[in-house]
């Protein structure tokens, strides 16, 4: 049981410096919903450490560099510096829209980016850990350059699935070059690449395998990507090509004319980047070398989605501890955002960019939203837009702001703005100053949900004791004592709506802005003990709307229309949207976009009936179980990403469900898998295994 006894001191925090970050935005693309979770989250972070006197700050940019950013200008007909600086602007409008209160917003194609990738690569070298051989790579001969990793489709090698990308199959999800991939074909051009030489530069990721394992392992990551870290250590740290070929927009490798640094490389040297410019700009506030020292003792802290732990957790603290700079204190990782329980989808009008929501909606019912589901954990998050609408209205509209829309008509009409000059009960109001404590720690350790659900806890003490108080029943007395209760009942629910919108301030920055000019008097962590009495207020107006499903429609029906307008759908192809993609090939919609298959394609397939005879957890695994399945003349051993939906794994034990029985066995570390189960459904928890109809027997053929 958590011990919310240790307090979180003001001292705590006066005494502490942060600088956090959050991952940086392709600049190819428009911000949606899904970016906003990570740029919610750590605001919210951030929002509070001010709210408590930390000495915070908030740095983030455009990612701006690589092959998809140099051919999306071209198909546009323009530079690549002048798309990358309308993305920024179009950004900078979008995070300023959900007021996101980032110090500092940059670009990585800047002056102190290009200086700190070069220094870091120039120390590296120094050191031993830059190598540079020979690699054969796809090469497009009608367009003249050499293709990343997915710009290249073809056929998986390993389960000879189709239109699959150069790196990693998904419908496997097993991983290969592109040389590896059947009957590749250019995604520009669909022409057949050739293999071509190109010397490259690897950095030695290897050499810092010992030093790793002890960093993933020292609290910096949460448990769940600790262990996934592990795999990658267990199978072996691979050295990491960090160079590209010309063309290519990016920064030109020192001393190495046509080879240009990975987009990866010089992306999370962008943290440093924007902050040393914001540092350069207000050399009062921050010094760059306080925060980035090898010695340093303040605290890094980068929020993440998970489709980038890898960068993040391995090639990062290694650059940064082999070139001297200091290592991240905390990665925050989160996981994906789904609508409606599936992947944000364009034809469905699911796929909402964050700006066509702030046409339709107010950025702090998201903020709440988010908030009231994020945990510290590496969890999907599923934006229901019904249950949103419901939410917000609930406890935002009905439980906080009717607390002060109930009782201010009170103190307004009848005592000239007037408060009580003391409270009508202490017990209820040392409850809602204790809660402080509990809530601190929720959001200290990004657990917004559980401070969410504290907070209207309280809220709906604060409605009952005004229900059971009744100062409409008072008003109607003339009774001079009924009057005096009344203003202390009214009185006490301001204060107590005062102390709600001081702990919801991180979450609903506009709404604590309106709540403070309506009280007069600043939201202050500080002053959660002192109760306002003898204080005048101002009349009451409106403070939040009330959501309606009209508006929802609206929504959608501009989300497909900005579909029909997008020029191009150019995407970051290395992993960094935090975000399920519409197009991952076991969309049953997506698939069916593939094009009708022969009979005798689909008769390849061996499907038969099997018993689950055993299941147990994978150790080192938070995705995998391990089953024994019985088809009757023999027993299988299939690994199965199923876990999250089967937490108790004896409940599968003698159940039926269907096995792909003829698909290749894949070695893993954890064994040989021989073959694989049929699921429906999302993904973690939402899996449903097949099951055949009564009376099927183990190892009866499916047909």
């Amino acid at each position: 049981m958590t011990d919310f006894t240790t307090k979180l001191t003001d001292d705590f925090y006066k005494n502490r410096q942060v600088l956090t970050t959050c991952a940086l935005p392709y600049a190819n693309g428009p911000i949606h919903l899904g970016h906003m979770l990570e740029h919610i989250q750590a605001d919210i972070w951030v929002r509070y450490q001010r709210l408590r006197g930390t000495d915070i700050h908030f740095v983030c940019a455009d990612d701006t560099h690589g092959t998809p950013i140099m051919l999306k200008a071209q198909e546009m007909g323009i530079t690549p510096e002048e798309l990358i600086k309308q993305s920024r602007e179009d950004h900078l409008n979008d995070f300023k829209g959900f007021n996101i209160s980032f110090d500092n917003y940059h670009s990585t194609h800047s002056d102190e980016n290009k200086f700190f990738a070069e220094l870091i690569y120039k120390r590296l070298k120094a050191e031993g850990h830059i190598k540079t051989r020979v690699i054969k790579q796809l090469f497009d001969t009608e367009k003249n350059l050499f293709l990343p990793d997915r710009f290249v489709k073809g056929t998986c090698p390993r389960c000879k699935a189709e239109d699959q990308y150069g790196d990693n199959c998904e419908v496997c999800s097993a991983t290969y070059s592109p040389s590896e991939i059947i009957n590749p074909r250019s995604v520009l051009s669909g022409s057949t690449p050739i293999e071509k030489d190109s010397e490259h530069y690897f950095f030695d990721l290897p050499a810092f395998s010992d030093m790793l394992q002890k960093w993933t392992r020292s609290g910096t990551l949460q448990e769940q990507v600790a262990n996934k870290l592990q795999e990658w250590f267990d199978t072996g740290l691979q050295q990491w090509d960090i160079s590209r070929d010309a063309p290519y927009f990016g920064f030109e490798i020192p001393d190495a004319p046509g080879k240009y640094f990975y987009v990866w490389l010089d992306a999370p040297i962008g943290y440093m980047g924007s902050f040393k410019h914001y540092c350069d700009n207000n050399p009062q506030k921050a010094n760059f070398d306080d925060f980035w020292h090898k010695d340093s003792s303040t605290e890094l802290i980068h929020f993440i989605g998970k489709d980038i732990v890898y960068f993040h957790s391995l090639f990062w603290p290694a650059m940064l501890y082999g070139s001297e700079f200091r290592l991240p204190s905390k990665l925050n990782v989160h996981g994906y955002v789904t609508v409606n329980g599936a992947k944000m989808s364009k034809s469905r009008g699911t796929f909402i960019q964050a700006k066509t929501y702030l046409e339709h909606f107010n950025a702090d019912s998201l903020r709440y939203y988010y908030a009231s589901k994020l945990t510290n954990r590496v969890d999907d998050i599923d934006l229901n837009l019904e249950d949103f609408i419901q939410k917000v209205n609930t406890d935002i509209v009905n439980k906080v702001v009717n607390l002060a829309s109930r009782n201010a008509g009170f103190i307004n009409k009848r005592f000239e703005n007037q408060l009580a000059d003391k409270i009508d009960d202490l017990a209820l109001h040392k409850t809602f100053v204790e809660a402080a404590d509990k809530i601190a720690y929720f959001y200290e350790n990004n657990e917004a949900s559980k401070a969410m659900r504290e907070i209207m806890q309280l809220a709906d003490l604060a409605n009952r004791y005004i229900d059971e108080n009744a100062p409409w029943v008072l008003a109607k007395s003339d009774e001079k004592a009924d009057a005096i209760k009344l203003q202390q009942v009214a009185t006490m629910g301001i204060e107590l709506f005062r102390i709600l919108m001081i702990y919801l301030t991180p979450v609903l920055p506009e709404l604590s802005k309106k709540s403070a000019v309506f009280l007069q008097l600043d939201l202050n962590w500080e002053q959660l003990h002192s109760p306002i009495i003898n204080h005048t207020i101002l009349p009451f107006k409106a403070l939040y709307s009330r959501l309606e499903i009209k508006q929802l429609d609206a929504l959608i029906t501009a989300s497909k229309k900005d579909v029909e307008t997008v020029a191009a759908k150019s995407v970051k192809t290395d992993g960094s949207a935090s975000v399920k993609n519409e197009n991952k090939t076991n969309s049953a919609k997506d698939k069916s976009t593939d094009g009708i298959i022969d009979f005798s394609d689909f008769a390849k397939i061996q499907l038969m009936v099997a018993c689950i005879e055993s299941a147990e957890f994978v150790e080192g695994s938070d995705k995998l179980l391990k089953l024994i399945l019985d088809i009757g003349t023999e027993k299988r051993q299939v690994f199965s990403g199923i876990r999250a939906a089967y937490p108790v794994p004896n409940d599968l034990v003698g159940k039926l469900t269907v096995l792909v029985a003829n698909l290749a066995p894949r070695k893993m570390r954890f064994g040989v898998s021989e073959g694989m189960v049929l699921a429906a459904g999302a993904g973690d928890k939402d899996i449903y295994l097949l099951s055949p109809d009564i009376g099927a027997k183990p190892g009866m053929i499916i047909s």
